[in-house]
């Protein structure tokens, strides 16, 4: 059965594990029936799942109308999530960003498809880099003060970015961001390096999307012999992931599956259900049996040498400043004789 965690520094408790959406719906040219996404809503929530994440724009807003039909009878049951930021009309000047009209008719047409007066957490779906952090704070806030969010989020976002505005919110008793969305897997650990520790400085709970890097991980692209990616329907991804860093990545992935009996994605969700607490990822399928590969997860933990095996293969190079500060040289620069007894706290 599922557990719960609480949405960042909020009281709001919200199952380890949140279902995505963006499969639901047909109208993309990939996705799942209306049928098949009621299928894997029910095996999600008969586990107690109840943190849903969806987008304005997830096939063309049929995802929040689907899920709005699934969620209506026990609407109070689940937490919702949705974003605004996607252009929804590429002849409207004003018909995407991050700005207050977009925010107010996004949010107006995500109430109405989901048949609710009200969503748990509204996400900024990614930065703009246009419209300046007062304004998104302020519009934000607005909203909250008139019951239609509940709380607040942010997706694809900066970490000064994400920094600034929660700051700026703090000083003016505004709305916070709570949680942030990004991508995390054990091919992409970038977030390391400043989002993560971003997130934990700031109290934030971390929504992961790309757990298995676009089904990377998953191992059904894998040959089985060298782990080199086999798809001819889909030629661009193969080339772009044929790398020996992905090879190396994938025959470790399959090696520990081995050793704990398991399937590469259930081993890839484990790994990044043990890096941080706050870590919630997002769980995508387009088929019932995917959705229950993935829910196995829950039944995993990962010991020492399996993470070990895991970390050795996938960790990332520091960029700068993170190498020269971590440098030897620079912390015996900075602490002096001091360095060997001091207590560094995990970022």
């Amino acid at each position: 059965m599922m557990r719960y965690k609480l949405l960042g520094r909020t009281g709001l408790r919200v199952s380890e594990l949140c279902l995505g959406t963006m499969t639901f719906g047909e109208s993309w040219g990939f996705g799942c029936s209306k049928e098949e996404s009621t299928r894997l809503f029910e095996l999600f929530t008969e586990l107690g799942g109840n943190f849903i994440d969806t987008a304005n724009r997830y096939t063309e807003g049929e995802s929040e109308t689907i899920l709005g039909g699934l969620i209506a009878p026990n609407r109070d049951r689940y937490v919702v999530a949705s974003k605004y930021t996607l252009s929804t009309d590429l002849q409207d000047p004003n018909a995407n960003g991050n700005h207050r009209k977009n925010l107010v008719r996004s949010v107006e047409a995500s109430l109405r498809r989901l048949e609710t007066d009200y969503l748990d957490v509204l996400l900024v779906h990614l930065w703009d880099g246009t419209t300046p952090v007062d304004e998104v704070m302020r519009a934000l806030d607005d909203l909250v003060r008139q019951g239609k969010i509940l709380h607040l989020g942010i997706s694809d976002t900066p970490a000064w970015v994400i920094s600034q505005a929660n700051t700026l919110a703090d000083l003016r008793g505004l709305t916070r961001f709570n949680t942030v969305q990004l991508e995390y897997n054990l091919v992409d650990r970038t977030a390391e390096h400043d989002l993560l520790p971003m997130a934990r400085s700031h109290g934030m709970a971390v929504m992961v999307w790309g757990a298995l890097a676009s089904g990377l991980l998953s191992g059904k692209w894998s040959n089985g012999k060298d782990h080199r990616l086999v798809d001819s329907r889909r030629q661009l991804f193969v080339a772009k992931h044929n790398t020996d860093r992905n090879h190396a990545i994938l025959h470790t992935l399959h090696k520990v599956a081995e050793m704990v009996e398991s399937t590469p994605a259930r081993v890839a969700l484990a790994w990044l259900r043990q890096q941080r607490p706050e870590i919630i990822p997002v769980l995508g399928a387009r088929r019932a049996g995917q959705m229950t590969d993935l829910l196995g997860c829950l039944q995993l933990t990962l010991d020492v040498e399996h993470l070990t095996l895991l970390d050795d293969v996938t960790r990332p190079a520091e960029p700068f400043p993170h190498h020269f500060l971590n440098s030897a040289m620079t912390k015996a620069t900075v602490y002096g004789d001091l360095i060997e007894r001091m207590e560094f706290l995990d970022p």
